[in-house]
């Protein structure tokens, strides 16, 4: 019996290879899409799967009112930790991780994720110990343990442990040597312990370390977090007040209140409400999308399997009632034909794992990830995609077909029949909406982007550059080690101001990647505001083409400038409700600084963020010039390549222990809003995809659909019916089939989309344009179709439908 149906199923791909190849096709097309997404999802998912302290290792992360959540936390909680019953142990690490140089017997390699943690790390991140030991591992201020790569690196096939190596200015002996077992939220290239004296000297300091905890029951961990909650809204508020003169009542009241979250390891990577760990957290609305859509590319390659299938039943009728007639059951008829599904879907699956393979490393470009196609990885969800793809699209059209009236069959009365032609009718209306929701979505997608790249971000960065800039360790040392790093800063622009090509220089304790959140107090008329507080060198303003809207800018001929000065934006303006701003006094670090300007806004942080309230002083002040690590350069635009590249002659005598690195400031503040340019990629490939199939179905579809009334067709020529009456007889159904769909889509795009924009900031007003333009390119698409497989039906000899009436 099965070789029976395997040379029937052969039979037809040979007499129907257009419907086979459509078939195959869209099914591997869709699933594909969803095995891509579930490489995604697993690999995802799979972040900390490994650690079996998963669950009762926790972050403290803290926030203070309405603003984003923090991670640094203050080291005066570490007392009421110690008495916690439910406290295990607790780990604080030094604002994650740094990079240096590893030095081995003259050799220098540049490692980067270095972490500063307290020795019991190993007992919340359990990574596998190849060498060594994890007791002794980082036992002392002198000892480091390196990951397998590192090791590979610096040592080769040498033993590392106990061999000497130099990083930070110091020797440390490796103790051991660790793998991590899978994805994790900490996954270091080397970790050492000097938390000693930073835990010793920064007891006064709210906010300067990493604090995890490791609990004995996790569900009595929020009572430890109402006890931390208690001592930053009592104790800490009360060492403030003291400190600032107010009660403690009035000190609250300025300050907020703090609200102290503890988030499980488990859901640090997917559901974090900050970046929290060193490997930041994923982007799950990405990923719901992602699985989203591909889920209903799938279901719509079902669709059209469907609707393929039951079109395609006309013409295998006779086969079925001859079949019946020999004494064939319903159930043999069901059996042949989920047989046949089962044997189109392994094709497709076969087919839809070469296209992932073929195009996995684009796909890993895209997601800046390196997945890898095992089987073995998601192969029970491979299962369920067959089996569920196999019920779904074979099991419907084998009773359809299995249901057909034997004698009626017989006659060839059979295509006069309406049975199923509804449900075929109901699924391309289907197919529409999902092609219209896809469309109109893009469109929207699109122009959000595009706004965002457009909007005017209040500062020009296209032709200035950011340059890391490292000096020796020993420079940052000593009392003096701000006016040395601040003369070294000098020599270094005074070298880039004889490069051909280099108009301006500066620097300033500013990032443009949206990386730094950071709020100070700013105290005006003895009232506390929460800014943003950037220290910047002369000229910062003038190079990023940033407007001074009042007062004025930052001068070198006045000394005042780097004593007492301030500029603030319009956000702080507003915040601070200034009438006349000139001349005021702001409480800076606990120092009196006037306003001498005003500048316009401008974006730091990613479009989903407004600007922030910011303040600006002189890098010289408060002694912040120990803190340069960037130097800021603007090119002309004529030979951009050849100063870069003299630039870089340069660096490598003014940084000689690190490789050059640069980048365009506008495009380092295009990669805060990356994640929503990939998605627009995303929804645009989709798009496509979307569409192909959609028509894919139309295409077939009209084809039966016209192939059925072809006799009436010939009927109506005979009788002088012209060509335009007929393509309008023939095409206006699915015009009313693509009208509806269209129409079914506009609500769920319209709620969808919008909950989408409700992301940004800033964002564009959705309009009538984006739905109107859909419904055209469907239209047309349509009409492209349909009318191109009518035409060709009205120029058929019609003879050959006639002959034997």
């Amino acid at each position: 019996m099965i070789l029976n149906y395997i040379n029937i199923f052969i039979y037809q791909l040979k007499h129907n290879k257009l419907f086979s190849f459509l078939n195959i096709l869209g099914l591997s097309i869709g699933i594909s899409g969803l095995v891509f997404a579930l490489l995604y999802w697993n690999d995802e998912q799979s972040y900390n799967a490994w650690n079996p302290e998963k669950e009762n290792v926790y972050q403290v992360l803290v926030q203070l009112s309405d603003m984003p959540a923090w991670s640094d936390c203050a080291l005066f909680l570490k007392p009421a930790l110690d008495e916690d019953p439910n406290i295990e142990s607790i780990l604080y690490a030094d604002s994650w991780y740094q990079k240096d140089k590893i030095i081995y017997k003259g050799k220098k390699e540049f490692v980067d994720k270095i972490i500063n943690v307290e020795q019991n790390f190993f007992s919340f991140f359990p990574f596998k110990i190849i060498q060594g030991d994890a007791i002794s591992a980082i036992k002392d201020d002198s000892s480091i343990a390196i990951s397998d790569i590192t090791a590979k690196r610096i040592f080769g096939n040498e033993n590392p442990i106990g061999k000497q190596i130099k990083c930070f200015d110091q020797l440390f002996s490796v103790r051991a040597v660790y793998h991590i077992p899978g994805n994790s939220s900490i996954a270091p290239n080397a970790i050492i312990d000097k938390m000693k004296k930073l835990t010793t000297s920064g007891m006064t300091n709210p906010f300067i370390l990493k604090l995890l905890l490791k609990v004995k029951d996790p569900s009595k961990v929020d009572l430890t977090r109402q006890k931390l909650e208690r001592i930053y809204n009592h104790d800490f508020i009360v060492q403030l007040a003291k400190e600032a003169g107010f009660t403690a009542k009035e000190m609250a009241k300025k300050v907020g209140h703090f609200t102290v979250i503890l988030e499980p390891l488990s859901k640090a990577r997917l559901h974090s409400i900050a970046d929290g760990y060193p490997e930041t957290r994923g982007n799950y609305q990405f990923l719901m999308i992602m699985m989203g859509l591909s889920l209903l590319i799938l279901i719509l390659s079902i669709v059209n399997y469907i609707n393929l299938a039951t079109a395609n039943a006309v013409k295998r009728a006779k086969e079925v009632g001859v079949r019946k007639i020999s004494g064939a059951s319903k159930g043999d008829i069901i059996s042949q034909f989920l047989f046949e599904t089962v044997l189109t879907t392994s094709f497709s699956i076969l087919l839809a794992l070469v296209i992932v393979e073929l195009t996995l490393p684009y796909y890993n470009n895209f997601l800046n990830k390196n997945i890898v196609l095992l089987a073995s990885q998601f192969y029970i969800q491979l299962i369920l995609i067959f089996i569920v793809t196999i019920v779904t699209a074979g099991l419907f059209p084998a009773i359809y077909i299995s249901n057909f009236e034997t004698f009626k069959v017989l006659k060839g009365n059979f295509e006069r029949s309406k049975n199923g032609i509804w449900l075929r009718n109901g699924m391309l209306i289907f197919q529409f909406a999902i092609a219209a929701f896809f469309i109109i979505g893009s469109n929207i997608v699109y122009q959000q982007i595009k706004y965002l790249q457009n909007k005017d971000l209040g500062f020009k960065g296209d032709q200035v550059i950011s340059v890391s800039l490292n000096f020796p360790s020993v420079d940052y040392q000593g009392k003096n080690a701000a006016r040395n790093i601040y003369n070294k800063y000098n020599i270094v622009k005074q070298q880039l101001s004889k490069i051909k090509g280099v108009e301006q220089i500066s620097t300033g304790l500013i990032a443009f990647d949206g990386s730094d959140n950071s709020i100070s107090a700013v105290l005006y008329n003895d009232e506390l505001f929460k800014e943003r507080i950037i220290p910047l060198d002369f000229g910062m303003f003038e190079m990023l083409n940033i407007k001074i809207i009042k007062g004025r800018n930052f001068d070198r001929k006045l000394a005042s400038d780097t004593i007492n000065s301030v500029i603030i934006n319009e956000s702080a303006l507003k915040l601070m409700n200034l009438k006349d701003p000139l001349g005021k006094e702001l409480v800076i670090r606990e120092q009196k600084l006037k306003v001498i300007g005003i500048v316009q806004d401008f974006n730091l942080l990613s479009p989903e963020l407004k600007v922030p309230p910011m303040a600006f002083y002189n890098i010289k002040m408060f002694g912040m010039t120990d803190k340069i690590n960037k130097v800021y350069a603007k090119l002309n635009r004529d030979d951009v390549e050849n100063t870069i590249a003299n630039i870089e002659k340069l660096w490598s005598k003014v940084d000689t222990e690190y490789p050059f690195k640069y980048d365009f400031v506008d495009k380092e503040y295009a990669r805060t809003y990356e994640a929503y340019t990939k998605q627009k990629n995303l929804f645009s490939l989709l798009n496509i995809v979307v569409i192909l199939i959609a028509l894919f179905g139309l295409f077939a579809l009209a084809s039966y659909s016209i192939q059925r009334r072809m006799k009436e067709i010939a009927i109506r020529k005979t009788l002088g019916a012209e060509t335009n009456a007929l393509l309008k007889e023939l095409s206006k159904q699915y015009i009313w089939y693509c009208i509806i769909g269209f129409l079914m889509a506009i609500f769920p795009v319209y709620y969808l989309l919008n909950k989408w924009l409700e992301n940004f900031a800033y964002r564009i007003e959705m309009s009538l344009i984006p739905f109107i333009l859909g419904f055209v390119v469907l239209l047309i698409l349509t009409l492209i179709i349909v009318l191109s497989r009518a035409y060709m039906a009205t120029k058929t000899d019609v003879l050959q439908y006639l002959k034997y009436e």
